[in-house]
């Protein structure tokens, strides 16, 4: 794994070992770049389910202002900061949180703490045809918290596998979906972010 693009492109990064930890892939990732453009330059950037801060790296690379990725892993958390340091990036360019998710969102929340773009690539949820699904990503798109961190004219970008079918609650606008392989990209933001 790697970063894809900007400044530190090319640059390796650690991934544990185990299946524990499931990255976005390269090619998911170029294109989801490939698509925010220029939204990432200047991005204020919070990256759920962090794993080893691949994203998060990708869009400070690519110019983002600061990133902050939220891990509840402390064993990932180490790998996030590691690999900050081998990329050569400002340690405070980068906030690692090991921590629960939905507790952080709602801090955040609370906090009064927003963000332009918020990425997410959880673990994958189960085939749900027929039945609303019990995924992470489901409960990130019905967690009450997570549209209040996100800034006026801010995104969410959602992965999840195209088998896991999700319900998109009232408040969200989707913009674009990026497929590939099982894998699936949502672009979306919250009405009042319009």
């Amino acid at each position: 794994m790697r970063i894809t693009g900007g400044t530190a492109s090319g640059r390796i990064l650690k991934v544990p070992k185990g299946l524990d930890v499931r990255p976005t892939p390269d090619l998911v990732k170029q294109a989801l770049f490939n698509s925010l453009g220029d939204r990432v330059v200047n991005a204020d950037v919070l990256e759920l389910f962090a794993g080893t801060g691949a994203l998060s790296l990708d869009c400070l690379s690519r110019g983002a202002a600061h990133a902050l990725a939220v891990e509840k892993s402390s064993r990932h958390a180490q790998f996030i900061r590691a690999n900050l340091e081998a990329a050569a990036f400002a340690p405070e360019s980068l906030e690692v949180r090991a921590q629960d998710v939905f507790v952080a969102l709602s801090q955040l929340a609370a906090a009064g703490r927003r963000f332009d773009l918020v990425l997410a690539d959880p673990p994958y949820g189960e085939k749900n045809a027929g039945r609303r699904s019990h995924s992470l990503a489901q409960r990130l798109l019905d967690d009450a918290a997570l549209p209040q961190v996100i800034s006026s004219g801010g995104m969410l970008i959602l992965g999840h596998a195209r088998r896991d079918t999700l319900d998109i609650p009232a408040g969200w606008r989707e913009i674009k979906a990026l497929k590939h392989g099982d894998s699936m990209m949502r672009f979306l933001a919250p009405e009042c972010a319009a």
